[in-house]
């Protein structure tokens, strides 16, 4: 049996860089971090063979004393904290002090500072570590103040780790998204990147909004920030503010995501089901959400030593966190409002409305009252929605009176009947001067965002003009949207119904999700599910929400727990209350081929404007889209 023996200070720095440099991207990240640290405004990375062959970060921090040098390349050694406390609210990137002594283990090291104030000194130095107990050498040298850190062959002495490195152009890929990062988490900051003596990117300094926004779209693309909105929300000594995409503009893979706490990028599962929750009933199935968002909270409410690169975090508070950011998104989601994907085109696009303004109404289109209260909200609960191209809100013949949320449905009143019937001359009048009020859209009055209905096209979608170009809508999507949010108030409005089970269902469980259920007893009952624990690894489930009745309840209480073990509280209820609606709106909704008045169209869009989340369906389809009169004018090539 081998002896015990202590290692080398080399071997040691290696084994502990398996952990923090696992490829070129890593090392960049560690100094980018240590520079930024160092206070420094101008940052400048030379790469060349993908960050093989040469990786030098050049910056103009403080700089690093002629009597610390030596030591800034040793294990634990750093400036950035002194004792426990310090270690309990790190408001720095870098603490542990490993990054340099690693790096240097693995490559040819060289480091070249000047402190900028509190030394004599005029010459930099420079220090560089050789030899088997990596023993650092000093050198004098030309250098302004701040610090330049070479790195040279990197794993040229561990040729297991070199053999693991992908091609040129993809560790560079690697490299160009740290730097995007780092560079999206100090907008005050200059960054240049340059690969085999070709510049790649320069940042210039972010102060204003404009600026800022500017740089995302250079980071991001400016598609992202076209299709994206602005959000700042405060509380509980938290704040979250940045750019959300809208529900249109998402992606195929979780790629466009960048979240940061205090500055730091992190990726953590408890944000990304906030997010994810958030963007439940908007986003179509299988498609990600993008998102620069920043959080900013008392540093010793996070705990960032958790990750030996430090990608992840555990908060102190982590359900009051979750709620945070799940309500902020939620909120802001919600508000999105038509002129905010408009905001793209010239500045008289749109009128813009103030949150919670009524939208100016047309008098002389005679749309029917759609506008009114709801009415008895508990019907949902015994009955079904009854199934056919007559829809409950539409007048017409079959349209089911005691329907759930029958009153509640927008009445876009048939004028001329259903299919075959006559035509009312009152409608005729009605629709004469709906067209008039086109003329008057190039005038001096105000034009709603959604503009107004010229026509229908093929029985399935609006067609509308505003002040700037034209609007197609889907009709059936639209009305689907408007009715499910209706729904959801209505239910949000009466208090939870629950049902007691004649048979109570018994569950073979975890210890865990047992001593969870017991525990948390108040959750569970506020999501209206009565759970008694019987045996130390048995529950037994008496009481569900009464329109869950149908669903699969040992499945729903197994995934409540889960996620109550998990974030501290469940959106599962919710969800799968959500999901019946959904299957209720869109079966009481204006389906294809039903042909709608003028006045009808333009009530749909009134109703569009002001409701919530109604650029999407249920099901996360776009419910509408635009065309500006300039790319029309380019699809016929007017003007060239």
């Amino acid at each position: 049996m081998n002896r015990i023996n202590l290692l080398s200070q080399r071997l040691a720095n290696q084994i502990a860089a398996g952990e923090v440099v696992e490829r070129p991207a890593s090392v960049v990240k560690e100094l980018l971090e240590n520079s930024l640290d160092a206070g420094a405004t101008r940052l400048e990375v030379d790469v060349e063979q993908g960050g093989v062959k040469l990786l030098r970060i050049r910056d103009d921090g403080a700089g690093i004393h002629k009597e610390d040098l030596a030591l800034a390349l040793s294990r634990h050694a750093t400036s950035k904290i002194v004792e426990l406390d310090d270690l309990e609210a790190i408001a720095s990137l870098g603490f542990r002090g490993e990054a340099l002594a690693s790096i240097s283990s693995v490559s040819r090291l060289s480091m070249t500072s000047r402190a900028r104030e509190g030394s004599d000194e005029e010459t930099a130095w420079c220090v560089e570590a050789e030899g088997q107990e990596m023993e650092a050498r000093l050198t004098p040298a030309a250098h302004p103040a701040g610090t330049t850190v070479e790195v040279r062959d990197l794993f040229f002495n561990t040729p297991a780790r070199r053999k693991f490195l992908k091609t040129e152009k993809t560790e560079f890929s690697r490299i160009d998204e740290v730097l995007k990062r780092i560079a999206l988490s100090r907008f005050d900051v200059m960054f240049a990147l340059n690969h085999n003596q070709r510049a790649i990117h320069k940042l210039l300094p972010a102060t204003t909004e404009t600026e800022r926004a500017r740089r995302v779209a250079l980071v991001c693309g400016p598609a992202f920030v076209e299709n994206s909105v602005f959000i700042e929300r405060e509380a509980a000594g938290m704040r979250l503010w940045g750019w959300v995409s809208l529900p249109t503009f998402s992606r195929s893979q979780a790629d466009l995501q960048y979240f940061y706490v205090n500055g730091r990028i992190i990726r953590d599962k408890l944000v990304t089901h906030a997010v994810k929750q958030a963007y439940r009933d908007v986003l179509f199935h299988g498609r990600h959400p993008a998102y620069v968002l920043y959080f900013e909270m008392d540093p010793a409410g996070v705990d960032v030593n958790v990750h030996p690169t430090k990608h992840e975090v555990r908060f102190r508070h982590s359900r009051l966190v979750h709620d945070f950011l799940f309500s902020s998104l939620h909120k802001a989601l919600a508000a999105i409002q038509p002129q905010d994907r408009l905001s793209g085109a010239e500045p008289s696009t749109s009128a813009v409305f103030e949150q919670g303004q009524e939208i100016p109404q047309q008098s002389s289109l005679g749309l029917a009252e759609h506008r009114q209260g709801f009415g008895q909200t508990d019907a949902w609960a015994g009955g079904a929605v009854a199934q056919g191209n007559q829809t409950a809100g539409f007048a017409g013949e079959g349209a089911a009176s005691d329907r759930p949320f029958s009153s509640g449905q927008p009445r876009y009143a048939g004028n001329f009947g259903t299919s075959g019937g006559a035509i009312n001359p009152n409608a005729v009048r009605e629709q004469l001067a709906a067209y008039g009020n086109l003329n008057e859209i190039d005038g001096d009055r105000e034009v709603p965002p959604l503009g107004f209905a010229i026509a229908q096209l093929h029985g399935i979608y609006i067609l509308a003009q505003n002040k700037d170009g034209l609007i197609v809508v889907d009709m059936h999507a639209a009305h689907e949207r408007i009715t499910y949010e209706r729904m959801k108030t209505a239910c949000q409005n009466e208090e939870l119904k629950t049902q007691p089970l004649l048979v109570p269902i018994s569950i073979a469980v975890s210890r865990s999700e047992a001593d969870c259920a017991e525990s948390q007893q108040q959750v569970l009952q506020s999501l209206g599910l009565m759970l008694e624990r019987v045996a130390d690894e048995s529950l037994v489930v008496r009481q569900i929400p009464s329109i869950l009745r149908n669903a699969d309840v040992e499945q729903l209480v197994r995934d409540v727990l889960s996620d109550v073990l998990e974030y501290g509280s469940s959106e599962r209820v919710q969800a799968h209350q959500d999901e019946l609606l959904s299957t209720m709106a869109c079966h009481g909704s204006v389906r294809a081929n039903r042909q709608l008045s003028i006045p009808e169209m333009n009530a749909l869009l009134r109703d569009m404007e002001i409701t919530e989340r109604s650029g999407q369906c249920n099901h996360g389809r776009p419910t509408w889209v635009y065309q500006s009169l300039a790319q029309l004018d380019k699809l016929f090539l007017r003007g060239q």
